[in-house]
């Protein structure tokens, strides 16, 4: 298995320029949200990612980086619900590393997380539903379908879902 990436967790304000770039890409956003994020909504959502990642150590927000070069190429997440038993995966890729293989690298560095935790039962991830490279990876990591519903702006998002095997 390649392991071309690692990550290391949003910490600080130090870090918002990562975040901001990923965010106000229009083909990033497009792909992930259907929009780029206001300035305004860009720091509350980086202010609510430093908040979760200080609940939990192993979890939450990170960013990416191509290991050879150290570039940042992106967002890998991994969170928790309330009861530790379900955990929600998320990546956004710079369009420059699309299509090379680092989404399916940074999903399955996100499952291992999950695997080594023993209160995940269940993985889920969102995505729009016309995303297909993204649903391919999904499925590829052993995600199936799970329902397509409206989110608060109207808009569809598809949830995909794989429940831990039992080893």
């Amino acid at each position: 298995m390649q392991n071309r990436i690692h990550f290391e967790k949003f910490l600080s304000e130090d870090d918002f320029q990562y975040y901001l770039d990923l965010v106000s890409n229009e083909e990033v956003m497009l792909m992930n949200y259907g929009r780029v994020f206001t300035l305004e909504e860009s720091k509350l959502t980086y202010k609510g990612m430093l908040k979760n990642n200080k609940n939990y150590e192993a979890f939450g927000y990170f960013k990416v980086f191509e290991k050879d070069t150290n570039v940042f190429i992106g967002l890998g997440a991994i969170t928790l619900n309330n009861d530790s038993a379900e955990a929600e995966i998320e990546y956004m890729l710079m369009p420059d590393y699309w299509r090379k293989g680092y989404g399916s690298e940074i999903v399955r560095n996100l499952l291992k997380k999950a695997e080594e935790t023993n209160s995940i039962h269940k993985v889920i991830a969102i995505t729009d539903p016309n995303n297909l490279i993204s649903k391919k990876i999904l499925h590829n990591n052993g995600f199936v379908s799970s329902k397509i519903f409206k989110i608060d702006d109207g808009s569809l998002a598809e949830m995909h879902i794989k429940v831990k095997s039992n080893k």
